[in-house]
């Protein structure tokens, strides 16, 4: 399952990848998150510690952390603040933390997360504005990497037929 979060006003880019999908033959779920009501990670190791894979914080991004668990891909579309990915694309990285474990492995000579799942969730990136792509893609191959996943890849919103070619 392809799982698409929208996290901006704009819709214009779901539109055009739905679009596109269906002419490839795959329709991936997209939610529509501007609106909701999504918190940022306070921290409190809850997810880790005292409800083991499930967030503390009672809010939207329960129903969104199910679909993660069993999507074979995550793309998050946000908007841009400072050159990165503005605070409602970051809360949908940062609240992701349920899926690994407190547990931690050498992998390659590096500290890695242990997996909660068996499902990987590779994750893509699609921003607006004046993001710095560089550091954006450098950023999402090391978040991925620390949960057991692989970058499909960071697009700007002019990229989105780029992007919906690494959706399969």
């Amino acid at each position: 399952m392809i799982l698409i979060v929208n996290t901006t006003s704009d819709t214009q880019v779901t539109e055009e990848i739905k679009k596109l999908a269906a002419a490839g033959g795959f329709e991936p779920e997209v939610i529509e998150a501007y609106g909701l009501n999504i918190s940022h990670c306070i921290g409190c190791n809850h997810c880790w510690l005292k409800t083991p894979g499930e967030c503390s914080i009672k809010d939207d991004y329960e129903m969104i952390l199910k679909k993660i668990i069993h999507a074979d891909q995550l793309w998050v579309i946000s908007d841009t603040a400072l050159g990165f990915l503005d605070h409602k694309g970051k809360n949908i990285f940062d609240r992701i933390l349920p899926i690994a474990t407190m547990y931690l492995k050498f992998v390659k000579g590096q500290m890695r997360h242990v997996p909660r799942y068996r499902q990987r969730t590779n994750i893509g990136i699609i921003y607006r504005g004046e993001g710095d792509k560089e550091y954006l893609e450098r950023w999402s191959k090391r978040a991925a990497l620390n949960f057991d996943s692989r970058s499909l890849g960071v697009f700007k919103e002019n990229e989105v037929k780029e992007a919906v070619s690494c959706m399969c």
